[in-house]
């Protein structure tokens, strides 16, 4: 079986380590909650809904006490497309992997291996060169039993296949269990590197980014199994509101969130308007957090035809 080990902090002789790490998976096998973990703060959006992630997401991870800086690539879940926007997001995943240092494969300690992982397993297979690392996540909804055996088929699943798992680290996020170890296990797989960005710094997203994707997480709760994946938020503008006091600053924001079709705009604004509101209250206390700034926020809800499937409608909303 794969080594299960622990690693002590580097002293400071060791040398500094720098590198971009990945993680992949099947759609909602904890990648971005895992992610959010490590960094300490929340750098990807999280949902119970299958493809949340869209962009890849770098967080950034540093830790004086190993001499290392790890950088935390999540790349939307590997699925089997059935518009162009699935098939930009596959292109996405394999552009990363074969760009990183080390790539972390999250399976989800409650729920059985299926095609799915075998897929992506496959895959992984074939890159020759990069370190894996199997990242056995959600280790809080299991007992003891369940988890050994999820071990273990995930280290047969390797031999399968003709290639071994550089660690097999059981992880959950939302525990903070074993959340440090798997950066202790993850950074002597790094190169010999100085930083790769400056300290304090978490992510390099652009701020409109974040934000878009902030007010779509929000969006995400409680719709319709066939929205989630009609939901796009571009932010038109964020602009400090003008002749306000210094010591009380207000900053504008004007977004707009996209659906495919007219029959959508009803569940996306609710009754009266109050999904709209609810999903603009609740963006709201989230960008505050991130911006550090009191925030007005300017929703609207528009139809782009079909977006998914429209190289024309996919460029303008930045894929």
């Amino acid at each position: 079986m794969a080594r299960m080990s622990v690693h002590t902090p580097g002293s400071e002789a060791a040398p500094h380590r720098a590198g971009f790490a990945c993680f992949v998976g099947r759609p909602n096998a904890g990648k971005s909650t895992l992610t959010n973990a490590l960094v300490g703060q929340k750098v990807a959006i999280t949902s119970n809904r299958p493809q949340t992630t869209r962009h890849t997401v770098r967080g950034i991870v540093h830790r004086p006490d190993l001499n290392a800086q790890l950088v935390l690539v999540d790349t939307p879940g590997l699925h089997k497309p059935r518009t162009l926007l699935g098939e930009r997001l596959n292109d996405v995943v394999r552009t990363t992997w074969a760009e990183v240092d080390v790539i972390g494969f999250c399976l989800p300690a409650n729920e059985k291996l299926g095609p799915g992982d075998r897929f992506i397993a496959k895959e992984l297979a074939g890159i020759k060169k990069t370190p894996k690392v199997a990242i056995v996540t959600k280790t809080d909804l299991v007992d003891s039993k369940v988890l050994a055996e999820q071990l273990l088929a995930v280290d047969r699943l390797a031999q399968e296949l003709g290639f071994e798992w550089a660690e097999i680290v059981p992880v959950s996020a939302v525990g903070d269990k074993q959340v440090a170890l798997l950066a202790d296990l993850l950074v002597p797989l790094l190169p010999e590197s100085p930083p790769l960005y400056p300290e304090g710094d978490l992510t390099d997203e652009p701020e409109q980014v974040m934000v878009a994707e902030l007010i779509r997480e929000a969006a995400l709760e409680g719709v319709r199994d066939e929205l989630p994946h009609s939901i796009a938020v571009v932010v038109e503008e964020m602009l400090p509101r003008e002749g306000r006091p210094a010591d009380r600053p207000l900053l504008d924001i004007h977004a707009n969130v996209y659906i495919e079709r007219p029959s959508q705009k009803g569940i996306i604004i609710g009754p009266k308007g109050s999904r709209l509101k609810e999903v603009g209250i609740k963006s709201r206390k989230h960008i505050e957090a991130l911006l550090g700034t009191p925030v007005f926020l300017d929703l609207h809800v528009k139809v782009a035809k079909d977006w998914q499937r429209d190289p024309k409608q996919l460029r303008k909303l930045g894929f």
